[in-house]
C-alpha cells in the first residue's frame, strides 16, 4: 500500500495535466522514496519508466532503445536498436499514446550522464526544437543531489532553465511517517519516529504487528536484517574514507554540534578538514547545519558559526546505539544490547524528535490559522536570555540558553515561545517560568505568546494559568500527534 507524498503527486499531476509539453527535474536523496512515488503516479497513464544502470554508455543505450522498442512505434519495423541518443529520445514522440501525454521516465538519470555527458545536451536541443511545444512530459529523476545541483541545473549547463519543474523530495513528515503504525500507541507513534525519520524505506522494515521493542530487536540490532547493514551500505556506496565519516557521524549524534568539538571529539586533524566532510554529509541529506531562528545573513555565513545535527532519525539512532555496541550485536546479543543500553535510554533520546513533531504541528496550527498570529519564520532559538536564579537580588540573570520552538511576527512585534517537554512526568509550573523568564527584555516593545507541548500533560497550577490568560497555549501529546 503507497502511503502520503500527497503533496508530490498533485505536483506532478498539475504537470501532466498542462496541455504545454513538460520537462520535470525530482531528486533527493537516497531511500526517500523517489521511485515508488513516480510508479504511483505512472499507475493508469501510458507511460515508459526506464531505471538506468550503472553500464557503459553502448549497454545503457540498448537497454533504454529495448524499452522504447517495445512501444508501437514505426522505428519498430526496422531497426531493432536505435544508433544514437538522439534518435532514441526523439522516438519519444512517435510513443502511441492518443490523446494522453507522451509520459517517460528516466530514473536514475545522473547514471545515464556519467556514461555519455553529452546527454544533457541532445536533450536541451531536441527540447528546444520540438518537446517543449508538444504533449510530452520528461521526468529526469535522480538521488546525486549535487549532480543535480551542480551540473545539471546551474547556469552554463546545458539544462538551465529549461525545466518547467523541479522538486526536491525530502523525507516524510510525522503525519505521513506514523500511518505505517497506525495502531501504536501516541507515544509509541513518537518513539518510532525518532528511531526512523520520514524514510519510507525504513519505515517499511518494521512490521507494525509487531510491538517497538520486537521491531527494535528484529529489525535494527539482529544481524542480517536490513536496518542492521544499511547505514555501512549507504556509507560505502555514496563516499570514500567511511572509518572517518563514522567517526564524526558517531561524534554528532552522540552530541557535538560545534565545528572544533566535532573535529577535536573525532580526531581529524584540524577544523578545515572535518569542515569539507561535514559538507559532503549535507550534500547526502545526513547532516544539516543549524542556525538560531533570528541570525543574519553575515553569521551564516561565517565557517565557524552554526550547529550540525543528524537530519536522518534512523543514523542518529544506529550511531547512538548500534555503531557503539557493534562488537556485541555481532556476537548475536540482541537482547542484552536492548535491554540495557536501548531500553534505559529511549525516551530521552525521542525527546529530540518530539522538537520536530512539534514544530510540524505547529506548521500545521498556522495552515489552519489557529495560532494567535502568523510568524514568517519559525525554528530553533540559541543565544543569551534572561534565566530564572534564586541567588541574584531578581530572581533573574543572563546566561546562554535557547529555546525549542520560537515563531516570529513579520515586524519582530510579536513572539510565539514554544517549550516541549517528551517525559513521564506532567509539565510542572517551574518549567513554565523558566519558558516564560526568557527574553524578557523584548517584552517591552512586543507581545509574547506561549505555546507548551508536553507528553504527559500539565500540572495544576500550569493549568490554571493559561485558564487566567489568552497568551498561553497547552497541547498534550493526544492531541499533538492525532492532528491529521
Amino acid at each position: 500500500m503507497f502511503i502520503g507524498r500527497e503533496t508530490e503527486l498533485a505536483f506532478l499531476k498539475d504537470k501532466y495535466d498542462d496541455p504545454q509539453g513538460q520537462l520535470i527535474v525530482l531528486y533527493g536523496r537516497r531511500r526517500v522514496g523517489k521511485t515508488e512515488t513516480l510508479r504511483e503516479f505512472c499507475k493508469g497513464k501510458p507511460h515508459i519508466f526506464y531505471s538506468c544502470t550503472q553500464s557503459t554508455d553502448k549497454v545503457q543505450l540498448a537497454k533504454f532503445s529495448k524499452q522504447l522498442l517495445k512501444e508501437n512505434i514505426p522505428a519498430k519495423q526496422y531497426i531493432s536498436e536505435f544508433s544514437d541518443w538522439e534518435s532514441a529520445f526523439r522516438s519519444i514522440l512517435d510513443l502511441p499514446y492518443g490523446d494522453s501525454k507522451k509520459l517517460i521516465v528516466i530514473d536514475e538519470f545522473p547514471y545515464m550522464c556519467k556514461g555519455n555527458n553529452s546527454i544533457p545536451s541532445i536533450l536541451q536541443y531536441l527540447w528546444d526544437s520540438e518537446f517543449k511545444d508538444r504533449n510530452v512530459m520528461i521526468i529526469l529523476c535522480g538521488s546525486s543531489m549535487s549532480f543535480i545541483e551542480k551540473d545539471l541545473l546551474a547556469e552554463k549547463n546545458p539544462l538551465y532553465g529549461r525545466a518547467t519543474g523541479i522538486y526536491k523530495m525530502t523525507e516524510m513528515g510525522f503525519y505521513d511517517a506514523v500511518k505505517f503504525f497506525s495502531d501504536y500507541s501516541d507515544r509509541d507513534k513518537v518513539l518510532a519516529y525518532s528511531i526512523l525519520g520520514g524514510i519510507p524505506h525504513y519505515l517499511r522494515q518494521f512490521n507494525p504487528k509487531l510491538s517497538l521493542a520486537e521491531n527494535i530487536k528484529k529489525n535494527i540490532l539482529s544481524k542480517g536484517c536490513v536496518l542492521y547493514s544499511e547505514v555501512d551500505f549507504l556509507l560505502h556506496q555514496e563516499l570514500r574514507e567511511t572509518p572517518i565519516y563514522n567517526s564524526i557521524i558517531e561524534t554528532v549524534a552522540l552530541g557535538s554540534t560545534k565545528l572544533n568539538d566535532i573535529s577535536q571529539k573525532s580526531l581529524v586533524d584540524d577544523a578545515s578538514k572535518t569542515s569539507v566532510y561535514l559538507k559532503n554529509l549535507i550534500e547526502l541529506g545526513i547532516v544539516r547545519r543549524e542556525f538560531s531562528v533570528d541570525s543574519k545573513i553575515k553569521e551564516k555565513s561565517n565557517a565557524n558559526r552554526g550547529t550540525y545535527r543528524l537530519t536522518d532519525n534512523f543514523f542518529r539512532f544506529w550511531y547512538s546505539f548500534g555503531f557503539t555496541n557493534i562488537s556485541q550485536l555481532e556476537d548475536g546479543d540482541t537482547e542484552g544490547v536492548y535491554n540495557y543500553v536501548v531500553e534505559p535510554a529511549l525516551h530521552e533520546f525521542a525527546s529530540f524528535a518530539f522538537e520536530d513533531v512539534c514544530k510540524e504541528f505547529v506548521r500545521e496550527l498556522q495552515k489552519a490559522d489557529k495560532l494567535p498570529f502568523r510568524y514568517y519564520k519559525m525554528g530553533r532559538w540559541t543565544g543569551k536570555t534572561t534565566v530564572r536564579d534564586k541567588n541574584t537580588s531578581n530572581g533573574l540573570r543572563t546566561a546562554e540558553t535557547e529555546i525549542d520552538l520560537l515563531g516570529i511576527g513579520r515586524n519582530e512585534e510579536k513572539y510565539l515561545v514554544g517549550e516541549c517537554k517528551f517525559k513521564n512526568t506532567p509539565f510542572d509550573y517551574s518549567d513554565y517560568l523558566d519558558t516564560k523568564a526568557k527574553l524578557t527584555p523584548l517584552k517591552d516593545k512586543a507581545e509574547f505568546y506561549y505555546a507548551l507541548f508536553s507528553e504527559s500533560g500539565f500540572d495544576e497550577k500550569v493549568i490554571r494559568e493559561s485558564e487566567s490568560t489568552d497568551n498561553i497555549r497547552l497541547y498534550d501529546l493526544k492531541e499533538i500527534v492525532n492532528y491529521k
